[in-house]
């Protein structure tokens, strides 16, 4: 049996070598080859190390040792990252090696990191979870050949530590991300991401939908300040005709003088996008479906074929019923609410105006007496109105990919004028 002597201290011992090649036995390069050839040819009374252990490069007697091999690239490398605004940690993992320390970046920093790692690997893959930073770091990714992928957010401190920083999700992250790229497609739930001509599309729609927010904020603001001293009003008190009508002192109506200039200002921004979005929409539409519903469904939904079955939309959505069954017992729960909350607004809204202007068609039919039917619950029209909407929005994703006409599905379609 050989001796090893990276078992024993006396390798880094200077009194047994002629000379005190520590910088070799300590070079991260060094391969396990070079180490026994500096260690044996340096021990007392042994002249050269065992053949199964020499180096197999030759030197040549003409000149110096060459080494022609290439740089061999490990497999992949996997990096997982904390994005914000100003820094990003950043977890890297190579191969199925543990993983290495968290590391910290700036964002133009990150992006060289990054394209250095494909000079070490065959395959470079990262991921971030989606957030307030957007796309744009996940479009530079992929045009330098990285395989990058954007996640739904969830909370990683999955045992309840309740130790939460950069430094831990980044590291968390790596672990799922890591069997994720083993193929357990569970790991993660990824996020679909549009292209920068729909994301400028969306944002049309959401801005519109901000600006409203900001003139019921500042409505219900007004309404509040009047009611604290005894003065209820009600509608569009900030236009003109509501503001000639209120009665109320000179010192309050100086309160609701200064909301006016900012509400008066964010109508006129709705006014110009409604119009801008109206003007995008086709001019044939299903009845009760206006051109603002179809462009908000369009930006918010991107693809409708991202769906492969009729399940999928109505799991998107958040419309399908919870369940909680465990041995013998089993519950049904209410909709999960697990998905796009403004789609599930919007087609709540939509499935009362197919009540109405779509009577005539299967679906509405089905649940007609419930919804039509005065004498029933309110809980009970409240349930058969988000059976109809994720019904409803199913029967959208068949239009919309061509699976179904609007005549087959029963619906009056009518011109927007």
């Amino acid at each position: 049996m050989l001796f090893n002597p990276f078992s024993s201290p006396r390798v880094l011992s200077c009194q047994h070598l002629k000379s005190p090649p520590l910088h070799l036995l300590l070079r991260d390069d060094a391969t396990a080859e070079e180490r026994w050839h500096v260690v044996l040819m340096g021990a007392p009374g042994r002249r050269s190390p065992p053949t199964q252990y020499m180096n197999t490069k030759q030197t040549s007697q003409s000149g110096p040792e060459t080494d022609s091999k290439p740089t061999q690239k490990v497999s992949c490398i996997k990096l997982s990252l904390d994005v914000h605004a100003d820094k990003f940690k950043v977890a890297r993992q190579i191969g199925d090696l543990p993983q290495q320390p968290v590391q910290t970046f700036l964002p133009k920093g990150f992006i060289e990191f990054a394209k250095k790692q494909k000079n070490q690997a065959e395959k470079v893959h990262s991921c971030y979870e989606a957030g307030p930073t957007g796309f744009w770091l996940h479009r530079q990714l992929v045009e330098e050949g990285i395989d990058n992928i954007v996640v739904v957010p969830e909370a990683l401190d999955t045992q309840g530590r309740k130790v939460n920083n950069d430094r831990n999700d980044a590291r968390r992250l790596g672990f799922k991300h890591s069997r994720y790229v083993a193929g357990d497609n569970e790991a993660f739930s990824l996020v679909w991401v549009p292209s920068l001509e729909q994301e400028q599309r969306r944002a049309l729609v959401r801005q519109r939908g901000q600006f409203g927010k900001v003139v019921r904020s500042l409505a219900a603001m007004g309404r509040s300040i009047c009611l604290l001293h005894g003065y209820r009003i009600r509608g569009p008190w900030w236009r003109s005709l509501g503001w000639e009508r209120l009665r109320i002192p000179s010192w309050l109506r100086e309160h609701l003088d200064r909301f006016r200039p900012t509400m008066a200002q964010a109508e006129k921004q709705i006014r110009q996008l409604t119009t801008q979005l109206r003007a995008l929409a086709p001019k044939v539409l299903p009845k009760g479906l206006g051109p603002l519903t179809y462009e908000t469904l369009e930006a918010e939904v991107i693809d409708w074929k991202r769906f492969n079955n009729r399940k999928q939309p109505g799991s998107f959505v958040g419309l399908c019923g919870g369940v909680s069954a465990t041995g013998q017992t089993h519950a049904d729960l209410s909709i999960t609410k697990y998905g796009h909350a403004r789609l599930r607004t919007l087609l709540i809204e939509l499935a009362w105006r197919w009540v109405f202007y779509q009577s005539q068609c299967p679906l509405v039919r089905r649940w007609a007496h419930v919804l039509l039917n005065p004498r029933c619950h309110a809980r009970r029209r409240k349930q058969a109105i988000v059976a109809l909407a994720r019904q409803l929005f199913v029967d959208l994703w068949r239009w919309r990919t061509g699976r179904l006409t609007p005549e087959q599905l029963g619906w009056i379609m009518t011109t927007d004028k």
